[in-house]
C-alpha cells in the first residue's frame, strides 16, 4: 500500500508542474491501495482555503477522499512525540516527520515529490516510480535566477 504525501495531492489539484504524473498515479492505482494522513487532508484544505479555493477543497474531499476507499491515517499522541524525534534524527520539518511516522506505523510506502525523504531509512517513491515509469520532471525545480541590477555595457 502507498501513503500519498500532501505535495502529490496539491500538484494535481493546483495543476502544477508535475500534475500529470500525480493524476496518472491516482488514476492507475486503486483507491484501496492508497492511504492519506489526516494531517495531509487538513494541510491541503488549509492551503486551498488560503488561496480562496474552497470549491477545489470541497471537490478534493468529496472526489479524492470520501468515495475512493483509501485508508485515512491518524496519529496518536505517542506517535506525534515520535515524529518530533524523527524530525531531529533526519532533519525533517514537522509535516514531513509526521508523514514518515504515519507511513512507518502502517508499513506503507511513502509516495512523494519531496526529496527530503531520501535521507531517511524508509525513503520514498515518486508517483511515476510506483507505476514503473521515469519521472516526468525532476523533484526540485531549478533555482530561480537571482534578481539584481543588470549593468548595461
Amino acid at each position: 500500500m502507498y501513503q500519498v504525501d500532501t505535495n502529490v495531492w496539491l500538484e494535481s489539484i493546483l495543476d502544477q508542474e508535475r500534475a500529470e504524473e500525480a493524476r496518472d498515479f491516482m488514476r492507475r492505482v486503486e483507491g484501496r491501495l492508497l492511504a492519506v494522513s489526516e494531517f495531509s487532508i487538513c494541510s491541503v484544505c488549509i492551503i486551498l482555503n488560503r488561496m480562496k479555493k474552497q470549491e477545489a477543497c470541497a471537490d478534493f474531499l468529496a472526489d479524492a477522499i470520501a468515495d475512493t476507499g483509501l485508508l485515512r491515517i491518524r496519529l496518536d499522541i505517542p506517535d506525534i512525540i515520535n515524529a518530533l524525534d524523527v524530525g531531529k534524527r533526519y532533519r525533517l520539518d514537522f509535516d514531513d516527520a509526521y508523514q514518515y511516522v504515519a507511513a512507518a506505523k502502517h508499513d506503507l510506502t511513502l509516495v512523494s515529490f519531496d526529496s527530503d525523504f531520501d535521507q531517511t531509512d524508509r525513503g520514498r517513491k515518486r508517483p511515476a516510480e510506483v507505476l514503473g515509469e521515469p519521472p516526468i520532471v525532476r523533484d526540485r525545480p531549478a533555482s530561480k535566477p537571482r534578481r539584481g541590477r543588470v549593468r548595461k555595457p
